[in-house]
């Protein structure tokens, strides 16, 4: 039986990819040390993720590996060899914050980790399609640069502007503030793109925007840390720039769907930038009443004209180039659906830890 290798798979896409390809009936290992718990507390930790997908998928297997540490790999590689037909990494340190206090983790994470996954791929399965979550932080603070224009509540561009549409993976990476995170993610990004153009691998980069769903655990990600403190009352900081930053959202059963259509027919090298797009985004203002409308609940937020580091004033990525390579992919969620999704399983573990995560949709081929 062909496998899946998952990196992260107890995180929000990690355990997405596991259920998603045990439902299509591969044979899926992981490997996860919740490092989350490390990296924002006890409280983030993945561990409940990685004790319910072994409850629902028997014949799910994890192991306990760093992904620093190249001798654990290979000995996971070493284990499935060729049977392995796709690997999706997803492991990463994806904090701003963090990167810029423990530089030398985040890279060794980020970076050496993405080697050891990718020269581990080439000795022991190199005809795998290999998988990359990057990030839109691989373009820093470029975005920025863009002519916007301010509205009632959001940022916004031109409608005759190019990328009206969304900013496509022709925007330059280039003489921009990246942060620490953002760099390490941008060595990562160009070894898999290199693996693929120089050793001839299926190698892709899928270059994030917010990725959100009902498996985040703890205080990372957009959408799911507002919808936390709108359940728990918990206080909520906006910085900067009115509060009309915009950010584009992507459901990870989406964004999975889309590592399917790829894994189907992959191509060497390629980038992609993958996100809500035009479908599925919105201002912190818009999410913040979009969050109390529907929620019923009132959110106790606060301004701050301090700006964070190298962040989007507006992002919206364009994904009409994965979708002229994979014309059969499509979005099954608004970001109304996505938040209603976010605030029961919210709701739900607030009352008990151990409550059941709710279950996803199936990808449709």
């Amino acid at each position: 039986m062909p496998t899946v290798l998952v990196t992260g798979a107890h995180g929000l896409v990690g355990s997405e990819s596991v259920r998603q390809f045990c439902r299509l009936g591969f044979d899926v290992v992981g490997i996860d040390n919740d490092m989350r718990a490390k990296f924002f507390g006890p409280e983030t930790s993945t561990q409940w993720q990685g004790e319910r997908l072994r409850e629902i998928f028997p014949r799910y297997r994890s192991f306990s590996a760093d992904i620093r540490n190249i001798n654990d790999i290979a000995q996971v590689f070493e284990e499935y060899s060729s049977s392995i037909e796709l690997v999706i990494h997803t492991a990463a340190q994806p904090s701003h914050d963090w990167a810029a206090r423990e530089p030398f983790t985040d890279f060794t994470v980020n970076a050496n980790g993405t080697l050891n996954l990718l020269e581990c791929t080439r000795k022991y399965t190199p005809k795998a399609a290999f998988i990359f979550t990057s990030t839109n932080k691989v373009y820093g603070d470029r975005p920025n640069e863009l002519p916007l224009i301010e509205q009632e509540f959001r940022w916004e561009i031109d409608p005759n502007h190019p990328y009206y549409s969304g900013i496509d993976e022709n925007m330059s990476l280039d003489q921009t503030t990246h942060s620490l995170f953002g760099a390490s993610k941008v060595a990562a990004d160009v070894l898999v793109q290199e693996y693929g153009r120089y050793f001839g691998m299926n190698t892709g980069v899928f270059r994030g925007g917010c990725l959100t769903g009902p498996s985040h655990s703890g205080a990372h990600g957009f959408l799911a840390y507002l919808l936390e403190c709108v359940v728990t009352d918990t206080p909520y900081r906006v910085f900067g720039y009115h509060g009309k930053q915009v950010r584009d959202n992507i459901h990870s059963h989406d964004l999975v769907s889309a590592f399917w259509h790829y894994f189907r027919n992959p191509r060497q090298g390629e980038v992609y930038n993958i996100g809500g797009g035009r479908h599925s985004n919105c201002s912190v203002l818009e999410a913040i009443a979009l969050c109390e409308q529907i929620s019923g609940r009132k959110l106790q937020w606060s301004y701050t004209e301090e700006t964070r580091k190298g962040d989007h004033i507006w992002w919206i990525s364009e994904v009409a180039k994965f979708q002229k390579h994979y014309p059969n992919w499509t979005y099954r969620f608004t970001l109304r659906d996505t938040i209603v999704a976010l605030i029961d399983s919210s709701s739900a573990r607030a009352k008990s830890a151990s409550e059941a995560v709710p279950e996803r949709l199936e990808i449709v081929a």
